[in-house]
């Protein structure tokens, strides 16, 4: 992927043929599915298989087409998102990129990721109605404290999560969930709200300086919670289906009426944390677990550092994070929210340099390779080049990508 040329490159002859045997290779090692995502095992998955036989949740061959997005507000903030299906047989992601409120709120966004699982419906709708709910509580004022602001976030997700169960009984379901991250950006706090396994990170001076705490029933805290409510924890999920032990929706796992909303066997509750503004802030990440399955805080901290210096369009840099997951082998839907500070890096003329130098060097690093393996009588895949040239010694890599991210 080029970050640091202009103009349109035509692709050689060997790497077409790359990447046409690659795709056949990928596809076969990944028909059938692999192991679960964030959501619920795969019973009751949509499809029109025969009776008594589970659909896999996973697609022959994925679904690479990305939507993008990117915006401003005007006392310096800009973003950019982008969300791939990818192997998964439904899209369940959803977001919300408010940079600038209204009113007295003007210098305050908000954003959020939704992940669905066992069906969209639930992520989807509370993108569109949960910051309506939070503002709803009229705890949301541009002079309230940390506390009295953390309480009408907490506040908005119950009454969210009260109108779902209201639809719910209506309606008459009781599958489907979303996990939630999301976070409020006021002049003087970062409020980062987790509710299930997404994640966001703070990057601050090039390097991670907060990030939140996955909501897994594994977890101490959490199995004792799903336990005193009368499940358990088998194969590291709610009663041997669910992953995550906090979600909006999932009334199939709160009906202990003899405990309130956030001691049910999954809760809604988030985890909010108030962090102070620092002029030495970067930028910030909210994404799905299809990222955090593949990349460590770290990892995608330094990534991200080091497109801002070779890349101004900060679509392609979310781009690049998804093709990074997928080339990772993420099997989930994949979505990343990244807002950038007035304080992120720079364009660097020495860092395009060192990038146009890499790209030199892999185009011919990999051409050599091609004709060793044909000059062998081997039949050069990209598989086979990705082995051989992952032997090889090769400079300035993109910290926290590596190889894979070319």
């Amino acid at each position: 992927m080029r970050t640091s040329r202009k103009g349109s490159v035509e692709m050689p002859a060997f790497v077409r043929q790359l990447v046409k045997e690659t795709e056949k290779r990928v596809t076969s090692f990944f028909k059938g599915g692999r192991g679960g995502g964030a959501g619920e095992l795969s019973e009751g998955e949509e499809g029109g298989e025969e009776e008594g036989v589970i659909p896999s949740p996973y697609l022959d061959r994925p679904v690479l087409d990305k939507h993008m997005q990117e915006g401003c507000a005007s006392w310096g903030l800009t973003y950019a998102l982008a969300s791939m299906q990818g192997w998964r047989a439904h899209m369940e992601d959803f977001h919300n990129c408010f940079p600038q409120l209204g009113g007295e709120l003007s210098h305050w966004g908000f954003f959020a990721v939704f992940d669905g699982h066992a069906g969209s419906a639930v992520a989807q709708h509370c993108s569109r109605n949960l910051l309506d709910h939070i503002l709803g509580t009229g705890k949301i004022r541009a002079d309230a404290d940390v506390e009295r602001v953390t309480e009408g976030i907490k506040e908005g997700f119950f009454l969210m999560d009260k109108h779902l169960h209201a639809m719910a009984c209506r309606e008459g379901w009781e599958r489907g969930g979303t996990t939630v991250v999301s976070t409020a950006i006021t002049p003087h706090h970062i409020y980062f709200v987790n509710c299930g396994d997404s994640r966001a990170v703070l990057c601050r001076a090039g390097r991670v300086a907060f990030s939140t705490e996955d909501h897994k029933p594994f977890s101490p805290g959490e199995r004792e919670r799903i336990e005193s409510a009368g499940g358990s924890v088998t194969l590291q999920r709610v009663n041997g289906s669910l992953a995550v032990s906090r979600a909006l929706g999932d009334f199939s796992y709160k009906t202990a009426e003899w405990r309130p909303v956030t001691e049910q066997m999954v809760s809604p509750e988030p985890e909010v944390s108030a962090v102070e503004r620092s002029p030495a802030d970067e930028f910030l990440v909210l994404a799905c677990d299809g990222v955090w399955d593949t990349v460590s805080n770290e990892e995608l901290c330094a990534f991200v550092h080091s497109r801002l210096r070779v890349c101004t369009d900060l679509r392609e840099v979310c781009s690049q994070v998804i093709d990074l997951c997928l080339y990772k082998g993420s099997l989930d839907n994949i979505s990343i929210i990244l807002v950038c500070f007035p304080g992120a890096p720079q364009l660097s003329p020495e860092a395009l340099h060192q990038e146009a130098e890499l790209e030199d060097f892999l185009e011919s690093k990999v051409a050599e390779i091609f004709e060793e393996l044909s000059a062998r009588g081997d039949e050069p895949d990209l598989l086979s080049v990705l082995t051989v040239l992952a032997s090889a010694v090769i400079p300035g890599l993109p910290p926290g990508g590596g190889l894979q991210s070319k």
